[in-house]
């Protein structure tokens, strides 16, 4: 398991992709965040956070992959790469019953409603169904994350972000590439579509370590969760949405990772007595609903 996620990760850094250690069979980093920083090595001046400690050095890269089965995540902004995720909706998993168009359907979509093709890259599929496209962007583009603004169950992964690699390994099972063309250009209208205009008066989002969160986040998902676990039979789907819809806002501002929000949920919901399918149609629909109405943090 070793060797086959240290070749992933030094076959990424071999195409200038800056590369750091995720959990084994998880997605969230394994580096060390702020509250633990030992203040020693490359934070001796600082705590420095998974992005900038990301790197394509191959000494650096196996000597972090001896030390355990570490998945590969990705930095895409110093990659220079702008990833779009194509989401399966959780219901749809597998199944294909869900009414909420996917990832996949609605960025074809937004190609034919710009009248342009799909445009081909770099691609590597989820364990869950779902698509990254890989579009490379010119040093002098700064983009940021992007979470089902651009359209329906489409994400978008810039400076800030991060995304696991071809080779990674999780419980539901690996990401493949299935089109191993080199990456394309980000093409002019979609790059268009991403810019956002400069608003000095906007207070930027905070850059995240995959899987943890603002201190303020955490408290309001600790509260919320606790709440949906003590709710008894009658109110417990009513509380699960309340709850959810309240944290949506927080994923929004780019506070705490969606996934962390889905997974404290489902785990409350199921406690409380709710089905693991109920947790996930509620939650997933809460989200979509709060992410796509909230207002900016800085009037909010």
């Amino acid at each position: 398991m070793n060797e086959t996620l240290l070749s992933a990760a030094l076959s990424a850094s071999a195409r200038d992709w800056y590369v750091h250690p995720l959990r084994p069979g998880g997605k969230g980093s394994a580096l060390h965040g702020e509250r633990a920083c030992p203040k020693t090595g490359e934070c001796a001046d600082g705590h420095r956070k998974w992005e900038q400690r990301a790197t394509t050095d191959p000494d650096r890269i196996r000597q972090a992959w001896a030390a355990g089965a570490f998945n590969v995540g990705i930095a895409t902004g110093p990659s220079g790469l702008v990833v779009v995720d194509l989401d399966v909706p959780k219901d749809k998993e597998g199944k294909g019953s869900s009414d909420a168009p996917d990832g996949a359907t609605s960025f074809a979509a937004l190609c034919e409603r710009a009248g342009q093709p799909i445009p081909l890259t770099y691609t590597v599929r989820t364990p869950s169904g779902g698509l990254h496209l890989y579009y490379a962007v010119s040093p002098d583009v700064r983009l940021f994350n992007t979470a089902r603004t651009v359209a329906p169950n489409v994400d978008t992964r810039a400076w800030g972000g991060n995304i696991v690699a071809a080779g990674s390994i999780t419980p539901q099972g690996a990401y493949e590439v299935i089109n191993g063309a080199p990456v394309a250009e980000l093409p002019a209208w979609l790059l268009s579509r991403l810019q956002t205009p400069a608003a000095p008066t906007r207070t930027p989002a905070p850059l995240l370590i995959p899987g943890q969160a603002t201190r303020r986040a955490e408290v309001a998902l600790e509260r919320e969760t606790a709440a949906v676990r003590g709710t008894s039979e009658g109110g417990r789907n009513n509380r699960l949405l309340a709850g959810a819809r309240a944290m949506g806002r927080f994923v929004a501002w780019g506070e705490i990772d969606r996934d962390v929000v889905e997974e404290a949920f489902q785990a409350a919901g199921e406690v409380a007595g709710l089905s693991s399918g109920e947790c996930r149609t509620t939650i997933q629909s809460a989200l979509d609903w709060s992410i796509r109405t909230c207002r900016p943090r800085e009037v909010a």
